[in-house]
């Protein structure tokens, strides 16, 4: 059976089924799995002739063992994973990845999905309610909402911070009514992920209520976005890519940094930014250091101090020079953003979004250090989603997947909260009787 330890305290260790339902230990501490398994060489060989759901049951079986049974896994797969991927080159050397053709039209759908069926058939039978809380910098929330809706038993509540994402990520978060419930918290990112934290380290829930996390800080997250990238790679004509990958709270990477630790080839890793620069600052001089969000329109990536930044140096053995040879960093502000965007636009004709506006400009940055180099781009949301930044670049009207129709009409629902952990105990101790 594969084990979790905690990276705070790594003489504990704990089943998977304890990592997803407790989501962090009691130290704060992140989960990670006791090895990366190693899926051998007839798995590679097959892999470009494996659908995405294959790949996921191959893999997620390593991770999960005996914990969720063979056909019940097979199941979740094939429901998690039921959208497709989409690779396409649009440049010399320039392939770009599109996670963004799920339900919420963002990468997110790939952990949120997997997680929420894994913690179905966890909490199957449980007398207790089960409380996800989940702080998200734009499309985290609208994933989890939309994978939770209506599920019996669970509670999902979902902290954004208030005038920082763009109107339909809002509206993703905030009209489902039910079981989903928005804060609008009067503060940042940042903010909104220590309150989460600071609530499971220091909530009394008496037993009332079982507690768990639904942010990329849960390893059911973390895990299923490895999945794509084996998938990536198998269908890129160098196999043996350089992937660039748009960096917030650095759970992404650190998945496709898993995947390249399990046999996966991938000759170089590219941590793309935008002016939360606290990560190509730390490979660009050793020294990491912390820092206030900023905001951009590149706003799921606006993370001042990225919550999976432990978890993706213990992949690298906690030693600066194995990570500096392995990623590079660069980061972009907002004027670069919106100049590539339109750049883009008029060579190929293809629409990044801002997230993804980045990933192509810190692969752009390394092929020219790096001449010959053949690289992948993750496009991590649809364009359609900041329409409001991108269209005027443009010159265009973006078409708004179908996916995401439901939500431009639907009532916001959301209850202000000023930021602090106070206020987050205060609402959870009256709404679930804690006292």
């Amino acid at each position: 059976m594969m084990l979790y330890y905690n990276l705070k305290n790594k003489k504990e260790r704990v089943t998977f089924r304890e990592a997803v339902t407790r989501g962090l230990s009691s130290d704060m501490g992140l989960y990670m799995p006791e090895e990366i398994p190693s899926p051998g060489h007839d798995f590679f060989r097959s892999l470009p002739e494996m659908s995405l759901p294959q790949i996921a049951f191959s893999i997620g079986g390593m991770y999960l063992g005996d914990e969720i049974p063979g056909p019940v896994l097979e199941k979740i797969c094939s429901e998690s994973f039921n959208f497709p991927i989409e690779l396409k080159k649009i440049g010399p050397g320039k392939s770009v990845l599109e996670l963004f053709h799920g339900p919420t039209a963002a990468f997110k759908d790939f952990g949120a999905r997997f997680m929420s069926r894994c913690l179905g058939y966890f909490t199957t039978g449980d007398d207790r309610k089960t409380v996800v809380l989940v702080a998200t910098s734009g499309d985290t929330g609208g994933a989890v909402a939309d994978s939770f809706a209506g599920v019996e038993g669970v509670d999902v509540i979902i902290l954004y911070p208030s005038g920082r994402i763009s109107p339909l990520q809002e509206n993703q978060l905030t009209t489902h009514g039910g079981n989903i419930t928005a804060l609008e918290i009067t503060g940042t990112f940042d903010d909104c992920q220590a309150m989460v934290r600071e609530v499971f380290t220091r909530l009394d829930t008496r037993d009332k209520i079982r507690l768990t996390s639904a942010n990329s800080i849960n390893v059911a997250r973390l895990i299923p976005q490895s999945f794509y990238y084996y998938y990536a790679v198998s269908r890129c004509e160098n196999r043996e890519p350089v992937l660039s990958v748009p960096s917030g709270n650095f759970g992404n990477l650190a998945a496709a940094v898993m995947a390249w630790r399990s046999g996966l080839q991938v000759k170089h890793f590219i941590a793309s930014t935008n002016v939360n620069r606290v990560v190509p600052e730390y490979i660009r001089t050793g020294e990491y250091h912390p820092a206030p969000t900023v905001m951009t329109i590149a706003n799921a990536m606006d993370v001042g101090n990225p919550g999976n930044f432990a978890r993706l140096m213990q992949l690298f053995d906690n030693e600066y020079v194995n990570i500096a040879s392995k990623i590079s960093g660069y980061w972009f502000d907002d004027d670069r953003i919106r100049n590539h965007i339109r750049d883009e636009h008029q060579r190929s004709g293809y629409i990044l979004d801002p997230h993804g506006a980045v990933a192509s400009l810190g692969l752009e940055s390394y092929i020219r250090d790096h001449p010959g180099t053949e690289g992948i781009l993750a496009a991590t949301a649809h364009p359609a989603k900041f329409s409001e930044v991108v269209e005027p670049i443009i010159g265009e009207k973006l078409s708004v997947p179908s996916s995401l129709n439901r939500f431009l009409l639907g009532k916001k629902l959301s209850v202000p909260m000023k930021s602090g952990y106070h206020y987050l105990r205060e609402y959870l101790t009256e709404r679930y009787h804690l006292q």
